[in-house]
């Protein structure tokens, strides 16, 4: 019987960003992103939280060592995204809608590359108190 742990590590990162689609009439990108499309950006405070599932190892009782993690989180996450207009300042937003769906899925690509295969990945991105998002589902 497989003894699977998930281990979860909490986060946080401040970004601006607008929601824009560049194909569409400013009317109707207000209409669609009501305020988000303000053409000044705004910005929020999103936190994440990053679970990995895993097989604990017998030598350490760790299903990964969650100094690892913190640093992988660090570097993938806030160093690229923390303080940053996600739309100017970003490869990730340069041509991608910066919507929590989006970034979610950013994020978990950023990380799923620097973990082993043999753990499974789950983030959940809170853009406010009440609105998340999480990948996958």
């Amino acid at each position: 019987m497989s003894k699977k742990v998930a281990v979860i590590r909490r986060a946080s990162f401040n970004a601006a960003h607008k929601l824009w689609n560049e194909n569409w009439s400013v009317e109707k990108n207000k209409d669609v992103f009501g305020l988000c499309a303000n053409e000044h950006f705004h910005g929020h405070n999103y936190h994440l939280e990053v679970k990995i599932t895993g097989e604990v190892e017998a030598e350490t009782g760790y299903v990964i060592d969650l100094k690892i993690v913190k640093s992988i989180i660090k570097e993938e996450v806030e160093e690229r995204f923390d303080h940053k207009n996600l739309n100017l300042d970003t490869e990730e937003f340069k041509y991608l809608n910066p919507t929590a769906e989006n970034i979610v899925i950013a994020i978990y690509d950023l990380i799923r590359a620097r973990l082993d295969s043999k753990f499974d990945l789950h983030i959940k991105l809170w853009e406010t108190e009440k609105n998340g998002v999480e990948y996958p589902v």
